[in-house]
């Protein structure tokens, strides 16, 4: 596949953060017969904007230290947790994901924890937690600036301690645990709102890794297209040897509210729409919202007319398939937080649906 235009030469070798899993080729894997891989499979070359991510996770990746992955909705947060446990002595063990936005705090604890048979209406059989099934491996709590409040106390004497009380049972279980957590909120100012455990949130902090959001990796985009054009053309059995420069032009100035997933979603409606092996996707500027021109904007201004365009043309809804959430590309709840965040509220003759 190639990229028309001098582009092409220019972003060889940039940083890849995927999240789908990557074939190396016959010479990647006879390279790692010999020796250790440095990263793991979904993360490609060292050059880009991930060149500093890449090496704060070779150093903590070794050690027992608890890991705080920050970062955007889209940002590969979880590609980074699972590198952080394949390159740790962990990696023949478990890696197990909670989502702790999923469900409400009662079943969370049942979830993390475990329950015995008959602990409450519906417990008919001894539940084991995830906590015990990462033991001697790596628990990865995603979206834990949404854990309620409520069950932070657990959490906590969890990570300190390692042991916890399984739902109605009064027996200590002890656990050797590595813990990888990650959220896409500010949860310092949510501590300072009383939103979130400051005793919790320095136990998370100890060794913290940021992801830039794809607008401030627009070196590594044209690489990130190559590969995910390749991997849908595979899949859907089609065969794209170009990317339009114009076409590439659009994408690298599009801000990407939705980061490496949106890319991907949009990349994978493309290779759908694609024909006589040209990549040719609908025009980008139907999904990214029209900017109102400022001067000098900075990133916050950037971002709250991002937000305003996509509420205003989804007339102030914001769930749903065709609300301003899906809109950005992002989750109704992180929508709402932005909108608190910037103080950004709907008009008085609508409400926030």
């Amino acid at each position: 596949m190639s990229i028309s235009g001098s582009q092409a030469d220019e972003y060889r070798g940039t940083a890849i953060l995927s999240t789908t899993a990557y074939s190396p080729d016959e010479s990647v894997l006879r390279k790692r017969e010999r020796s250790e891989p440095s990263f793991v499979d979904s993360i490609v070359g060292r050059r880009g904007g991930l060149r500093s991510i890449l090496a704060q996770v070779e150093a903590a990746a070794p050690t027992n230290a608890t890991i705080l992955i920050t970062g955007e909705t889209g940002t590969g947060k979880e590609v980074i947790a699972r590198a952080i446990h394949e390159l740790s002595p962990r990696r023949n063990r478990n890696l197990v994901k909670v989502n702790c936005a999923a469900m409400p705090a009662g079943l969370l604890e049942s979830e993390l924890f475990g329950h015995e048979r008959g602990a409450f209406t519906g417990a008919f059989n001894s539940h084991l937690g995830r906590f015990a099934l990462a033991d001697r491996g790596t628990l990865f709590l995603d979206e834990i600036g949404d854990m309620p409040l409520e069950l932070q106390p657990k959490i906590l004497r969890a990570l300190q301690e390692r042991e916890f009380e399984p739902v109605g049972s009064t027996r200590t279980t002890r656990v050797d645990v590595r813990i990888v957590a990650a959220t896409n909120r500010d949860l310092r100012q949510m501590v300072q709102d009383c939103e979130f455990r400051e005793d919790l949130y320095y136990r998370l902090n100890i060794f913290p890794i940021s992801l830039p959001p794809l607008r401030e990796r627009k070196r590594d985009i044209p690489e990130l297209v190559r590969y995910f054009v390749e991997q849908f053309a595979t899949s859907m059995d089609k065969i794209i040897e170009t990317i339009p420069e114009k076409t590439m032009g659009a994408i690298l100035r599009h801000s990407w509210p939705g980061n490496i997933r949106e890319l991907q979603n949009y990349l994978a409606r493309g290779v759908i729409l694609s024909t006589d092996g040209v990549f040719e996707p609908a025009e980008l500027e139907k999904f990214e919202p029209a900017l109102t021109e400022i001067s000098n904007p900075t990133l916050e201004d950037k971002v709250r007319q991002e937000i305003l365009a996509a509420c205003q043309r989804a007339n102030w809804k914001l769930g749903g398939p065709r609300g301003a959430a899906a809109r950005l590309g992002l989750k109704r709840t992180t929508l709402f937080y932005k909108m608190k965040r910037l103080g950004i509220a709907p008009p008085s003759d609508h409400s926030e649906d």
